[in-house]
């Protein structure tokens, strides 16, 4: 069972299979190429005739096809293919001799050059408006040219279990018997999507999914619908910022539905030329005329380890994507998969049975796109609501959409895996990956949130919690929650009670009441709207700032999103705080009573949202993003002072050829008077130590002592430029590295009026630092800061941090 639920989630990264007619010409003139040479894997399936044609029946998902005194190529099958094979000649004799150097050719990179420059135009975004249709269909199988031997060693295994079950009480577990009786009848997943595309430059993006089906669900997984291939985006084999990874070759120039194309080779970086097998990785075909992308092929270091191809079509002068074909090996499945099997094969005999018993597991995805049309009408009703759209979702409409019927074996996969489905009731396991998306741990009817199980700061010391909250299967309109957690160092109890009223399921909008009992960060920054990256990248704020002060009481709230991009809430708070450290406001003493009103704002104009039965989802987030805050403190109503407090923050990310660039700034002030929780903390993240190492915070500085600065006012900012250059060290993983400015400057009025030691910051405060991204092919950043400017000490040690971050979280 554990393997299924593992392909459910890796399939989003897989895809297709192939047939047919083959033709072979030469490069160089176009003529027809007789007695090529086509091979699946090392089979030799025959040779093309005299016209340079070969029909193969072969369910093989690639072709070798070679001539001698030729350029050998690999292709995926499809119904109708066409391989142009260059001499080797002088040409190709130059190339291979820059390949010996290890360099690309000059020729090819000016040409990417062009491409890149072009790529806007090129770009169907350039257009007024478009929309078409896609038609995707993922799945999860054993190769097919393995169905045979699997039939053949699935009788051995039959024969063995006889043969055991009189020698030994051992099992065989339910779910290798089950896998292995799947493959005779079905593939082990199958999912079929039906799409339509809208875009305008007057009212965006909307996506409707027309249709789709999940082998084994009867519901389908909203968050998994919405994943898309960035169909506008530069494919990576040709951003600048990627010719590291990889060298290019110019190697062919021929004719491609009548236009002419060039033909680029490239190979990765790090496949070393003695692999004469698949000397290059791919191919990438360039429109001469427009420098638009015709074609991508991409091949893995053994052809059969996996392969992708991408196809475009030029229409009104744009090139928009055709299909998609992609496979991609995941591993393999033993037979006799049992409960006590033998990890460690003794002999050789032991290790051919083995492996003749194991086959191996592919991912494939086919995706077509067709009913293009540019430059119509659009009707602004079209686009309204989130993003995506779900018409419809219990497969009835799929024949309509189908590109390609369903073979036999794939219509029985919805048959064969839904009974699974039913009897390994995959539905909620699928509902937990789900949930996990939102930031939460799903079971049954509740939700337990994950950001607020574990914490650490200087007040409470280790905090350990637990957040319920009841979710739509509970009820869908009222959804209760609670939490509690308690503080070693401060050996107290924290707590709260919560509950949500939706006043609809189309989009976000409820009511909501709570009440509480906790302490807080004093003078912390508004987090409300973070999404839960942000908020944990954040949560190590507190780590060195033991100043805290209690909370205890209720509020009440409405929030809606009043469009895809806007969502609005407005609230009601009355509260008892109190100083939990040496504090003493005005001579008023540490205690007070606050009744507030709350005003906040968020606005992410190109962020993708879909509606969910857990709630809204925001697929992709876009920048730039801005968020806005007013508190409004209220003496009339029974509050001890009036103040009103407004923070904002507005993060973006652009990317040029340069580099990809990050800001984030960040802004608020306080208005009239109010203890010190109401200012805002500067945000330092470092102790007390020899050494100041910490943990990146969203707004934090490395080099700042926890607690030490609050300011009435402040503007910070955060830059960040990731340098252009890729590289690998000792795994799979890319890295990079990012130089970064972080700087904060403002005031703090009457500090005479707050009695406890701290400073203001009145000048700018500033650290420049160089981030290592996948720090020795990790999945941490390992950053390197320095402290500068107005506040830099004499003492070396007290200007230096170091901090770890999760690469995950972001900038």
């Amino acid at each position: 069972m554990r393997k299924l639920l593992l392909f459910l989630g890796l399939i989003i990264f897989s895809l297709n299979f192939a047939q047919s007619i083959i033709v072979v010409n030469n490069a160089e003139n176009g003529k027809p190429l007789p007695g090529v040479t086509i091979k699946c894997k090392e089979q030799i399936l025959g040779k093309t005739n005299t016209n340079g044609q070969f029909e193969t029946k072969s369910k093989c998902n690639s072709l070798s096809i070679s001539l001698e005194g030729y350029y050998s190529e690999v292709v995926l099958v499809e119904k109708n293919m066409l391989v142009n094979l260059s001499k080797k000649e002088d040409k190709l004799q130059s190339i291979e001799t820059v390949i010996i150097k290890d360099e690309s050719d000059p020729k090819a990179l000016a040409i990417l050059t062009k491409v890149q420059d072009l790529f806007k135009t090129n770009s169907p975004r350039s257009l007024d408006s478009y929309t078409f249709k896609s038609y995707e269909k993922f799945s999860m199988d054993i190769d097919e040219d393995s169905i045979a031997n699997y039939e053949q060693s699935l009788y051995k295994k039959e024969q063995n279990d006889l043969k055991k079950k009189k020698e030994s009480t051992k099992k065989v577990s339910d779910t290798a018997t089950d896998i292995a009786d799947i493959f005779p009848k079905s593939k082990l997943f199958l999912w079929e999507r039906a799409q339509e595309f809208l875009y305008s430059k007057k009212y965006g993006e909307k996506i409707n999914v027309l249709d789709t089906k999940i082998s084994g669900l009867p519901k389908p997984i909203y968050e998994l619908l919405a994943l898309q291939n960035d169909k506008n985006k530069m494919p990576k084999q040709v951003q600048l910022e990627n010719r590291d990874l990889y060298r290019y070759y110019l190697t062919d120039s021929l004719m491609i539905d009548g236009r002419e194309t060039y033909k680029i080779s490239f190979r990765d970086v790090l496949q070393k030329n003695k692999l004469k097998k698949n000397k290059y990785s791919g191919f990438i075909y360039i429109d001469k005329a427009t420098y638009g992308i015709k074609q991508i092929s991409n091949v893995r270091k053994i052809a059969s380890d996996g392969a992708r191809n991408s196809e475009w079509q030029l229409i009104d002068g744009k090139w928009f994507l055709d299909n998609e074909t992609v496979r991609v090996k995941f591993g393999s499945i033993d037979l006799n998969a049992s409960q006590e099997k033998d990890k460690n094969p003794k002999d050789e005999k032991e290790k051919k049975k083995k492996s003749e018993d194991e086959f191996q597991l592919y991912g494939f995805i086919k995706s077509k796109y067709f009913d293009i049309k540019t430059n119509e009408d659009q009707d602004s009703k079209d686009y309204k609501g989130y993003t995506y759209s779900v018409k419809n979702s219990d497969g009835s409409l799929l024949e309509k959409y189908r590109t390609e019927e369903l073979t036999d074996r794939e219509s029985d996969t919805y048959v064969v895996i839904d009974s699974l489905g039913d009897k390994y009731n995959m539905q909620s396991k699928a509902a937990i990956l789900s949930g996990l998306l939102h930031g939460n741990l799903r079971y049954k009817q509740y939700n337990f949130n994950l950001a607020n199980v574990i914490g650490y700061n200087q007040y409470e010391g280790l905090r350990l919690g637990i957040n319920v909250k009841l979710n739509e299967e509970f009820n869908k309109y009222i959804s209760p929650d609670a939490y509690i957690a308690y503080g070693f160092k401060d050996g107290d109890f924290k707590y709260g009670l919560g509950v949500d009223f939706k006043t609809s399921l189309e989009k976000s909008s409820f009511f909501r009441a709570e009440y509480f009992n906790d302490v807080k960060t004093a003078g912390r920054f508004n987090e409300t709207f973070w999404d839960f990256f942000m908020v944990l990248s954040n949560s190590g704020v507190n780590l060195k700032n033991d100043r805290f002060y209690s909370l205890k009481g209720g509020s009440f709230s409405f929030e809606r999103d009043l469009s895809n991009s806007l969502t609005a809430k407005l609230g009601a708070t009355y509260q008892e705080e109190e100083a939990l450290f040496a504090y003493n406001y005005a001579n008023r003493g540490n205690q007070f009573e606050n009744v507030n009103l709350k005003f906040s704002l968020k606005y992410a104009p190109f962020s993708r949202n879909i509606m969910t039965p857990e709630g809204k989802y925001t697929t992709e987030k876009k920048f730039p993003d801005f968020y806005l805050n007013v508190e409004q403190g209220l003496e009339s109503l029974g509050g001890d002072y009036n103040y009103t407090r407004a923070d904002i923050l507005m993060n973006h990310v652009f990317k040029t050829k340069f580099g990809v660039t990050s800001n984030r700034l960040y802004a608020g002030k306080l208005f009239g008077d109010a203890p010190i929780w109401q200012h805002f903390t500067m945000n330092g993240l470092a102790g007390n130590g020899k050494i100041n190492a910490n943990l990146a915070s969203y707004i934090g500085f490395a080099t700042m002592k926890g607690g030490q600065y609050y300011n009435s006012e402040f503007v910070g900012q955060y830059f960040a430029h990731q340098i252009p250059w890729f590289f690998r060290t000792n795994g799979k993983r890319i890295s990079s590295f990012s130089v970064i400015h972080r700087s904060i400057i403002g005031n703090m009025e009457d500090m005479q009026d707050h009695q406890f030691e701290f400073k203001k910051i009145d000048h700018l405060y500033q650290e420049i630092g160089l981030d290592w991204e996948h720090f020795l092919s990790s999945r941490f950043n390992l950053g390197l800061f320095y402290r500068v400017g107005y506040y830099q000490t004499p003492k070396f040690s007290d200007n230096i941090g170091i901090q770890l971050k999760l690469k995950v979280l972001g900038f």
